[in-house]
């Protein structure tokens, strides 16, 4: 006899081809997402902690700012607390090392640390 069709058979292990590619797909969607997530509070963070170290490089040298021991300051963006904090450091008479912390958490505690050395 010749049939022309799909059996039942067929048809059933067609979809379960396709639902396993589905379901990849699903998986690939969310681990995209989660790294996007990532991304945007890395690079909110870096520019916050870059704006602090830009803010105290311009200061003058005897600025009271730029002695150690500074308070945090806490920033609210798009629902994420970055904390942004800033010591600094003599290195001889003449220079100071700037360091810049960001910190945030998103399931985990992050960190963006950045540091630059200020003369007279």
């Amino acid at each position: 006899m010749n049939q022309k069709g799909f059996s039942l058979i067929e048809v059933l292990v067609g979809l379960v081809v396709i639902a396993f590619g589905v379901l990849s797909i699903a998986g690939m969607q969310l681990v995209s997402i989660k790294g996007n997530h990532f991304s945007s509070g890395l690079t909110q963070a870096t520019t916050l902690t870059q704006n602090k170290l830009e803010e105290l490089k311009y200061l003058p040298y005897d600025d009271p700012k730029l002695s150690s021991g500074q308070p945090s300051q806490e920033v609210t963006q798009s629902g994420v607390v970055y904390t942004v904090q800033y010591d600094v450091a003599p290195l001889g008479n003449t220079m100071k090392k700037i360091t810049a912390t960001t910190r945030w958490t998103d399931r985990t505690d992050h960190t963006v640390t950045l540091s630059t050395i200020r003369s007279m």
